[in-house]
């Protein structure tokens, strides 16, 4: 519900603020980045930089500022709280050890996807992926099957907020040609994604259901575009991905 002005702590939001501008793609910024970043002024943004570092979660070289391992604990206990990524786990683990692809797990939060379970085999991604990870839900496939149990008014909600400018040559940035997509995986329920998150990257996701058939989450498998094509994608991985939807359909509330 709506809080009182006298009880919203600017200062904190502001923090929080500045945590999230650093990504896998702006893992060092400086003073000037985080206030361009975050709509804060440098002084403002200089102080919770400062801040973050004196207590652990960030170091400063002098010109840029990174965050540590320390701030991953401001998300560990969200992430134990939630019985997905204890009971999903196991499944991911197997599957990948029987395919030897990476298999992962996330949830939606707003325009991304959370990466919550994660069993790797081989970096199949530039940058590393771990629970806490965040990618743009409608270009991943994972965020499409996500988007796709939306009512259509709360998709174009998302999309409106979302920056759809392409990441690859093969990115789908039409607003349109999205909608399609995540019409189509609403029909088949599964997702392909060919390269649109990085180039020689392919991936392929279906829905997680609750017992009450809500769709509360997202498995996927990525693969090297080098090795596998989108048809072995869709005949070889997709049946497993479902054996996964199936067995752990009665136990997610």
């Amino acid at each position: 519900m709506p809080i009182k002005n006298t009880d919203f702590l600017g200062s904190f939001a502001k923090g929080l603020a500045v945590i999230e501008a650093f990504s896998g793609e702006t893992t060092r910024l400086t003073v000037s980045d985080v206030a361009r970043l975050t709509s804060l002024d440098r002084s403002a943004a200089r102080r919770c930089l400062l801040t973050l570092a004196e207590l652990g979660y960030a170091k400063y070289d002098g010109k840029y500022f990174s965050l540590t391992p320390k701030v991953l604990r401001l998300g560990v206990g969200a992430l134990a709280a939630m019985p997905l990524p204890q009971i999903i786990q196991p499944w991911l683990d197997q599957l990948s050890n029987k395919i030897g692809e990476s298999v992962s797990a996330s949830i939606l939060d707003e325009t991304e996807i959370v990466y919550v379970a994660r069993a790797a085999q081989h970096r199949v991604m530039s940058i590393g992926v771990m629970p806490g990870f965040r990618l743009p839900a409608h270009s991943s496939s994972m965020g499409r099957v996500l988007l796709a149990a939306l009512p259509a008014d709360e998709v174009s909600a998302v999309l409106e907020r979302s920056d759809l400018s392409p990441k690859t040559v093969h990115s789908i940035s039409d607003l349109d040609a999205i909608l399609h997509r995540i019409q189509r995986a609403r029909e088949n329920e599964y997702e392909c994604v060919d390269q649109e998150i990085e180039i020689g990257l392919r991936s392929i996701a279906v829905p997680i259901y609750s017992s009450h058939d809500k769709v509360i989450a997202a498995i996927n498998v990525g693969v090297s575009a080098a090795q596998r094509g989108v048809e072995n994608l869709i005949a070889e991985v997709l049946p497993e991905l479902c054996a996964i939807q199936k067995n752990v359909r009665g136990l997610l509330r």
